[in-house]
């Protein structure tokens, strides 16, 4: 697969509907091309602390952050028609699908695809198929972890390498 976006969320609390954050990097011919990063107001807008605790987000960065619609239209020029990849994408797409449906927003025909299901068929060997360690064995560097587009990044390479 040479042409896709990698997309990763961050979530405020347990409702999928909650993303607070979203990082995106387009891939066309096997090279990164664009990137995408924002911040969103969570709907429901409250954080749970486990949340905080994994990616360190409060109520205090994102009181001032686009809606998502706001946010996704940006987003979308970057999509276009190519598929997504995430790494868990059952845990992005439901994400993607449940903050639409708050929104009222129709349902692109997105295509996702699942680094993490292709790193468990391709490297059984790993002791574990966590973003990290997928991305650590495809030689990168995943530094800042939970950031949105420093996940996406991760993704996007493990992709190039195993998809």
């Amino acid at each position: 697969m040479n042409d896709f976006v990698a997309i990763d969320f961050e979530t405020a609390n347990a409702c999928p509907s909650s993303v607070c954050s979203v990082g995106l990097v387009q891939v066309r011919n096997g090279v990164v091309t664009d990137s995408y990063y924002s911040l969103i107001r969570p709907e429901p807008d409250y954080y749970a602390w486990f949340c905080r605790k994994v990616h360190g987000l409060g109520p205090e960065d994102t009181k001032d952050a686009d809606i998502f619609p706001d946010v996704w239209q940006r987003a979308e020029s970057l999509i276009g028609d190519l598929p997504l990849v995430a790494h868990n994408k059952q845990f992005d797409e439901h994400c993607l699908r449940s903050v639409m449906q708050v929104y009222q927003m129709d349902w692109p025909d997105y295509h996702f695809y699942c680094t993490l299901k292709a790193s468990r068929r391709k490297m059984p060997y790993l002791e574990n198929h966590q973003l990290h360690t997928v991305a650590y064995a495809c030689g990168f560097d995943l530094r800042n972890h939970h950031n949105a587009l420093a996940d996406a990044e991760a993704c996007a390479a493990i992709a190039l390498k195993i998809l």
